[in-house]
């Protein structure tokens, strides 16, 4: 089977198609454009809908020229349907209504926040992990259980994304910030104490992201350092606490934030205390990407009929723990 994951909730317009054979995955092609705001400030929702609009075209075609697939070709195509910005998510899925509509391919709405579990799993060969979402717009611990991804834990604020990009734009960079970041973050060894807030599994971020614009004065490099330490620890003991409860024997870390190569050896450390595997999605596919849903939409093609074009949809607010997984 073939598939065209449609990939638009927040910054980037992402085409992706994905040829499944069995329970293999193959990535034909994944081509992106990204929005890049003003330095300093943030994603403008209707700034952003308005560059994916204008882009969408392009980044198809070039999408299914270099698969070597025509629309003809596919067998159904997918879509984020949420979690995201509302003018973003929008673009999307009048996409994949247009090409459904008009070629009579089914649709699959997809839940962008499954689509990174899903595809970091594909890419990396965990079967059961205790999975780590963090990106821009989740953090959480998740194990899956009854059909459900279950939440052991997550931020009470801003998510680890947000508060690297508060911090970037506070420092006159655009978003996203976390290269950013972890660049200044690696020039320095000097560690400012900062707030370590844990609330038995969870983390929050907001008295930390206030705390590091404080001290932002005493040089950049330290705060960003300081910073990263601080932040990385918090979500480490959680997952520490989490593989403990679990017994999970495979970890597996998705999101835009799972990039960071200082998070990764904190929590590669941890792994390594409870002799459980450590995996990490690649850095090509960690951010957001029209394969994550292209994958899922495979996956529940495998199970369940597209939906009809009256019962897409978009949800700005879909938590990943209320999808019940058909596959």
């Amino acid at each position: 089977m073939i598939c065209l994951g449609i990939e638009s909730t927040a910054h980037t317009f992402s085409c992706a198609i994905i040829e499944k054979r069995g329970k293999n995955g193959k990535i034909l092609s994944d081509v992106r454009k990204i929005y890049r705001p003003p330095e300093g400030e943030g994603i403008h929702p209707r700034e952003a809908s308005r560059h994916h609009a204008e882009h969408s075209p392009q980044v198809l075609s070039e999408c299914l020229e270099k698969a070597d697939v025509k629309i003809t070709d596919l067998d159904l195509v997918s879509y984020a349907a949420g979690p995201g910005l509302g003018p973003c998510l929008r673009i999307g899925a009048v996409v994949a209504r247009s090409l459904s509509s008009y070629y009579g391919v089914p649709v699959y709405p997809v839940n962008h926040a499954l689509g990174h579990i899903e595809l970091g799993k594909m890419l990396t060969g965990a079967k059961d992990p205790l999975v780590l979402l963090v990106s821009g717009g989740h953090t959480m611990i998740l194990a899956f259980l009854g059909k459900r991804w279950r939440v052991f834990g997550e931020t009470l604020d801003i998510t680890l994304g947000q508060l690297l990009d508060q911090i970037g734009r506070h420092a006159g960079f655009a978003s996203p910030c976390g290269n950013k970041i972890e660049e200044l973050a690696s020039k320095s060894s000097n560690y400012e104490p900062l707030p370590y807030v844990v609330k038995g599994n969870d983390v929050s971020f907001s008295g930390l992201l206030s705390a590091t614009k404080r001290i932002i004065p005493k040089g950049l490099e330290i705060a960003c350092f300081s910073l990263q330490e601080t932040a990385f620890s918090m979500i480490g003991e959680a997952v520490e606490r989490a593989l403990s409860f679990t017994g999970k024997k495979e970890f597996l870390v998705v999101g835009g934030v799972a990039a960071n190569k200082r998070l990764s050896e904190i929590l590669q450390s941890i792994c390594d205390r409870h002799d459980c595997k450590f995996f990490v999605s690649p850095k090509e596919y960690s951010g957001d990407c029209g394969s994550q849903i292209s994958w899922v939409g495979l996956l529940e093609a495998s199970k369940k009929a597209g939906s009809k074009l009256e019962d897409t949809f978009v949800r700005q607010s879909w938590r990943l723990d209320t999808v019940e997984i058909s596959y």
